[in-house]
């Protein structure tokens, strides 16, 4: 275990970032199991390193109801993800993985999309109170991968990779779908129409509809992404949008 109260340790340890910077060409940090030490200590290394980039994992347990399935409200698991921010300086480069996020594109996907329309009625994870600082993703090397700890379901990936590479926060690709699935080219896709059309990390999101089997929403007033295998929604896509992309239940146009 490290110490990381130990002026000795971060001492030690700010020298070290400071050299992987300047020396060998990092410049962003992620701090893994951010839990394990307060955000004052994380606090110190990134002032003390001034990265571009920073990302937390702090990954914590949601809230289940007596069905066994995820509440509808997570409010208290992304508070802890904004709290973090808050604490380190949300001025600064600082953000968080977007595990509320995650959490609920796992279940909304399997037939439960009216999941990602919060009571608020706006997104249901951090992207939904602090984009700016909210890095979201499908899967990681704990969830996925050879760990497995938490995967998304594996026939609807790309509908997580619709849902994030469309909508505000920065969004994450996993090595393993983008070079091990086959998917490659159907992320390219998506991730050309968020780049052309200038979507970023504060764009702004309005759903449209979040039942069951049909997510529609717009972005910037730009795109439109649809997830679900409703397929019948011409009625609610306004006129001069055309499709850009499109796979297994999701459409971009």
């Amino acid at each position: 275990d490290i110490d990381h109260l130990n002026l000795r340790v971060q001492k030690e340890l700010v020298e070290w970032l400071n050299w992987l910077k300047a020396d060998i060409g990092f410049d962003g940090w992620r701090f893994d199991f951010a839990k394990g030490y307060s955000a004052d200590v994380a606090k110190i290394y990134i002032d003390r390193s001034e990265p571009s980039f920073a990302v937390a994992e702090i990954w914590t347990s949601f809230a289940y109801g007596g069905d066994g399935k995820p509440n509808l409200n997570q409010d208290q698991h992304r508070q802890e993800l904004v709290n973090w921010v808050d604490k380190v300086g949300g001025k600064g480069p600082a953000t968080t993985f977007d595990f509320t996020t995650k959490g609920i594109l796992n279940v909304a996907v399997e037939g439960e999309l009216w999941r990602l329309r919060g009571t608020d009625g706006k997104a249901p994870g951090m992207i939904g109170w602090w984009p700016a600082k909210a890095v979201t993703f499908v899967d990681n090397h704990d969830t996925g991968s050879t760990q497995h700890m938490w995967p998304f379901p594996s026939d609807r990936v790309m509908q997580g990779y619709a849902y994030i590479l469309t909508h505000p926060g920065t969004p994450c690709i996993f090595y393993d779908h983008f070079f091990d699935w086959g998917l490659k080219e159907e992320i390219d896709r998506l991730v050309s129409v968020r780049t052309r059309h200038g979507i970023h990390s504060e764009s702004k999101l309005q759903i449209i509809e979040a039942d069951a089997d049909l997510y529609l929403a717009e972005i910037d007033g730009k795109v439109i992404v649809k997830l679900g295998p409703r397929y019948d929604v011409g009625n609610l896509i306004p006129g001069g949008f055309k499709v850009a992309a499109h796979g297994n239940d999701y459409a971009v146009w």
